[in-house]
């Protein structure tokens, strides 16, 4: 195809003076007589649609120029039924016409995202999804997240899998290891989660779908089309259809099985910068540049999105809320969320929460680098108490349960560090404001449940390997006592319980920091992990029903958590704490928790008569023996006791 310069190009002005239209529906409108296209861009001086009968490949069938209706806002509309035709946009800029792109809201694509589709989305609707919802959520600390990458769970020989490391393969029930334990759907309904935080599932860059049959792995944080599912986990990348209805199937089927669906979402940054949809559309206004005019990189990747434009804001709470409407998502867990900033994510949450009141947002209340967006605007940690509806990670309590995740050998309050008392109090609020906690660092968090309670995640090494690295000799069964402590800590906690998906089976990545691009070999859950240590799966697993069953680990407000909770004093290896009176409404009137990271007993004094729910490797919810005055803890090992009256 031959395209030619044109004539006079527009000229440059400011982004901030770029004409915007945040009400405007610039999403394609599809019915059967006919077709809307939208794109914005008020630096083009032209715009055309290309018509392809193949998502990838063959000969261009038609291409139309649309018109300027208002000062950049370019629109046609075709009077025929275009459903199943593959399409791009193609935006002439300072007289070059730039590459082809299927458009920063494109809802369909095939093969590697790069063309668009004109699709009916209704007809990709499993049977029964009008009535599909996830579980309600009273307080946002009521969720136990769990954190999986979907090829991760089911790729392994031993998951038993029909359709490893798809979409479909998430939701298969039955399977089971060479043991006949349970792998897989069954293996988390078995654990007792309540919300699966899938890593990116966003159509992204890194994984050649037209190459599957070779061993290609990435996380997907590098987004290419965000509002169209990923190909590669899907039974056919080719025709747009297929991976739409299988996502559906997957969330449908995950809602069946009582658990929620979370997002993990990178808006922060694209996969590609100079060549990105946003920048074949409208070149740099997408993107927040360094002094010099290059592009600024808060996120690490290459560039940093600037969520604090019109239009940039307006594309961020559409995609969020079309996820939320179209495919049922039930919460979002924002990458480098420091990046964006606080207007962008109080607009957002507010606008998801007028069509589903009790969606849980969380992220990383943090930036990866520099950014030009002043502080007091950035959705950070230390903004979190000015965030409505939102959590941000806990990376003080993470820290100081294990170490520093940026030192394989430091340790942690669980690996014998000395001085982490009162890091471990403070995240046992859950980041706010208490009488009895005394951390180095200020309080952020306006509500318990604006913290996000978690010793490991996909990033950094897993905690058994961050154990092993950092405690060097220590026999195996320690280093497994401080792994079941750091947890027993997190699920306890007054914040959202976050665990990495394979943590209650000891999952290892063979010492891997950041596996992002390693072979299944590294990233997989080896389901052997659980035949092998049925004892810990047991630990992880009665302490997640535990949780659940007492609301007092999960008090909403700030005001509960200081009327209810009362810590004794620590010692170096040591925190101890009451729940009292009956908190948020809880059968148990009292209760007792105590943190034990010295290797040797504890001698713990108790006024009146207990009844033990934990101790050591045991837990007993209706209490395995009664016990008053002072009692010995075991060494690397937590204590929980209860009164009813």
């Amino acid at each position: 195809m031959s395209i030619s310069p044109t004539a006079t190009p527009k000229p440059l002005k400011g982004y901030d003076d770029y004409p915007v239209y945040p009400d405007e529906n610039l999403w394609t409108s599809y019915t059967p007589a006919g077709t809307a296209f939208k794109l914005w861009s008020p630096v083009a001086t032209e715009v055309a649609v290309n018509f392809y009968a193949e998502g990838d490949g063959g000969s261009l069938l038609d291409r139309f120029m649309m018109a300027e209706k208002k000062a950049g806002l370019w629109q046609l509309y075709l009077t025929k039924d275009l459903q199943g035709l593959y399409y791009t946009y193609q935006t002439k800029v300072n007289g070059v016409w730039l590459e082809e792109t299927p458009g920063i809201y494109a809802t369909a694509v095939g093969v590697n995202g790069k063309r668009a589709m004109v699709l009916d989305l209704a007809s990709t609707n499993p049977d029964g999804w009008e009535t599909d919802s996830g579980p309600a959520l009273a307080s946002p600390n009521d969720a136990v997240l769990y954190e999986v990458h979907v090829r991760d769970l089911t790729i392994c020989k031993n998951a038993g899998n029909r359709t490893p490391g798809k979409y479909l393969g998430l939701v298969e029930a039955g399977t089971r290891n060479a043991e006949g334990l349970a792998t897989g759907l069954d293996h988390m309904k078995e654990l007792g989660i309540t919300h699966v935080h899938l890593l990116p599932v966003f159509d992204f860059c890194s994984i050649d779908e037209s190459a599957l049959e070779r061993q290609q792995y990435n996380w997907g944080y590098d987004p290419l089309n965000y509002n169209v599912p990923e190909g590669s986990y899907s039974s056919d990348p080719y025709h747009a259809p297929v991976r739409i209805r299988e996502f559906k199937a997957m969330v449908q089927g995950l809602h069946q099985s009582g658990l929620g669906v979370i997002m993990d979402v990178v808006y922060n940054h694209t996969g590609t910068t100079d060549d990105s949809n946003f920048n074949l559309e409208v070149p740099g206004y997408y993107y927040r540049h360094t002094g010099s005019g290059g592009w600024s990189d808060a996120s690490g990747c290459g560039n940093e999105t600037a969520s604090e434009r019109t239009m940039m804001r307006k594309f961020i709470i559409e995609s969020c809320l079309f996820w939320v409407q179209e495919y049922h998502i039930d919460g979002f867990r924002f990458d480098l969320m420091g990046i964006h900033d606080l207007e962008t994510m109080n607009q957002l949450s507010d606008t998801l929460r007028r069509v589903r009141p009790d969606i849980l947002l969380y992220g990383e209340g943090w930036t990866a680098g520099a950014s030009p967006l002043p502080e007091e605007e950035r959705a950070i940690k230390a903004n979190t108490y000015k965030m409505r509806q939102i959590a941000a990670f806990s990376d003080m309590l993470r820290d100081g349960l294990k170490g520093s995740v940026f030192d394989a050998r430091d340790k942690g309050f669980v690996s014998g560090a000395r001085g982490m008392e009162e890091r471990i109090k403070y995240g046992v609020v859950g980041s706010i404001r208490h009488p009895g906690v005394h951390a180095d660092k200020s309080p952020w968090a306006g509500a318990p449940w604006q913290a996000v309670s978690y010793v490991a995640c996909h990033d950094n090494q897993t905690l058994y390997d961050k154990l092993k690295a950092s405690t060097e000799k220590e026999p195996e069964t320690d280093i497994i006592s401080m792994h079941l402590l750091a947890n027993a800590v997190v699920l306890t906690s007054q914040g959202i319980p976050f665990l990495m998906a394979g943590e209650e089976m000891l999952r290892t990545k063979r010492g891997e920091h950041n596996s992002y691009n390693l072979p299944d070999y590294i990233n997989q859950i080896d389901w052997a992990w659980k035949t092998a240590h049925p004892d810990v799966f047991g630990y992880y697993t009665a302490l997640i029903a535990l949780r659940k069953a007492h609301p007092a680990f999960r008090m909403p407000t700030t005001s509960m958590v200081a009327e209810h909770l009362r810590f004794v004093p620590s010692a170096p290896g040591f925190v101890g704490y009451y729940i009292e009176g009956h908190a948020n409404s809880d059968s148990w009137k009292n209760i007792a928790i105590f943190y034990n990271a010295n290797k040797t007993q504890v001698r713990v004094e108790l006024e009146g008569t207990w009844q033990v729910a934990v101790a050591g490797r045991s837990v007993h919810a209706e209490g395995m023996q009664q016990v008053h005055g002072p009692v010995l803890m075991q060494g690397l090992s937590m204590l929980l006791l209860f009164q009813e009256d």
